[in-house]
């Protein structure tokens, strides 16, 4: 890792712990072949950051990269001082801005699926452990109980979920019948996906320059100019190396990325680590199964002094440049969106059952049909049909 890479990688841990709400008051980086098994450190480095923390009167001891159970409390048996990891201080912010009763489940499921191997041995809970950030957020009190007790509550947590589940899926199946195409925001972690999506919609949601406002599904409708009304949701930001944890718990959410029609990539074009952002949300897409899904890249924050949206848009081959903010060339993403989904759309051929009128009106409802012929035992249907229809009507589309 290059020195560069390494300042990224502590800035944004920097701005993590400061979203969490803690101070970062030093910074200590040790080079090594592998990590400490015992104490991640070197016993020297250790010992260094161990009179750093009392140099300075420190509370808390940040580490980039997981630590073990074991490494964990070692080193706070050192150093005397509270040792967290980056997931640690993640959940921990998605502790703090969890708002819908789905939204607190999906943090409480990724905290005790976090915080169950650290259990402290000789207590058999966490209760012992001091207060401040990577140790707070909903079901505190299940911390405090036996392994089993907290197990049960992992499981209960998880029937919960599927059940909100279900219900969206009906909820998605509804739109289906409606045939409204959903697009989906997507993106880094303060991308302005919040932004764009009031840009495009009117909508008004809540926005700040913070880390992870945004964690509940949000959906809203635009007209496109053809007049198709789609579906618009936008998610919760991605982050590198963003724990399993959460990746688990928040899958209910995320199958709005899986099932969309297309992704739109929203990139912070102002940010120096743009390109590395977009390798972080990619690799993201890719651990949930939704890295096959058409994606437009949008580079936003155009608006911003020094912003590369614009050089950027023009290195990737059919993305655009935006300002969410300003509106500056908004007509120019809504075009490519419907663009690609124009691409998508097919013309086909439908092979509809006489006594099957419900198939017929379905056609209508859900594509562009082009024409109708009736034969001895078919309404012959030619109809443009996205992704989705042609799936849909697979039964269909040859002569039985």
């Amino acid at each position: 890792m290059s020195a560069e890479e390494l300042d990224h990688q502590l800035d944004e841990l920097a701005l993590l712990v400061d979203t969490a709400g803690a101070d970062v008051v030093a910074r200590v980086v040790q080079r090594r072949e592998a990590p400490d098994p015992a104490t991640y450190l070197g016993s020297g480095k250790v010992e260094e950051l161990r009179e750093i923390c009392l140099a300075v009167d420190s509370d808390t001891v940040v580490f980039e990269q997981n630590l073990t159970p074991a490494q964990q409390r070692n080193l706070e048996k050192i150093l005397g001082r509270t040792a967290i990891d980056r997931t640690a201080v993640i959940l921990d912010i998605f502790a703090q801005n969890a708002r819908t009763p789905e939204g607190k489940a999906q943090v409480e499921l990724a905290l005790l699926q976090y915080r169950l191997p650290r259990l402290r041995r000789a207590g058999g809970s966490l209760s012992q452990q001091a207060g401040g950030i990577g140790t707070r957020g909903p079901g505190e009190t299940q911390l405090e109980v036996d392994r089993r007790r907290l197990v049960n509550r992992i499981h209960r947590i998880r029937h919960e979920l599927k059940e909100i589940d279900r219900t969206r899926d009906v909820q998605r199946q509804g739109r289906d019948r409606g045939r409204h195409r959903e697009v989906t925001l997507v993106g880094y972690t303060n991308a302005g996906k919040s932004s764009l999506l009031n840009a495009l919609t009117d909508a008004e949601v809540p926005t700040e320059d913070r880390l992870f406002v945004t964690l509940d599904p949000r959906t809203r409708q635009r007209q496109l100019p053809g007049g198709e009304t789609i579906l618009v949701t936008d998610t919760v930001g991605f982050i590198s190396n963003l724990p399993h944890e959460l990746v688990e718990a928040f899958m209910s959410t995320l199958k709005s990325v899986q099932l969309a029609t297309l992704l739109v990539h929203v990139v912070d074009g102002s940010s120096d680590d743009a390109e590395a952002q977009i390798s972080a949300v990619r690799e993201v897409l890719r651990e949930i199964d939704a890295d096959a899904v058409p994606e437009l890249l949008v580079f936003n924050k155009a608006d911003v002094p020094g912003s590369r949206s614009r050089d950027l848009a023009k290195l990737y081959e059919g993305s655009v440049w935006v300002s969410a903010l300003t509106h500056e060339n908004m007509s120019e993403v809504i075009a490519a969106i419907g663009d690609r989904l124009r691409t998508q759309d097919r013309v086909v051929t439908l092979y509809l059952p006489l006594d099957r009128g419900d198939l017929v009106a379905a056609a209508h409802r859900e594509g562009e049909v082009i024409d109708t012929s009736v034969t001895d035992d078919f309404v012959v249907v030619r109809v443009v049909l996205d992704e989705v229809g042609v799936a849909r009507f697979a039964p269909w589309r040859a002569v039985p």
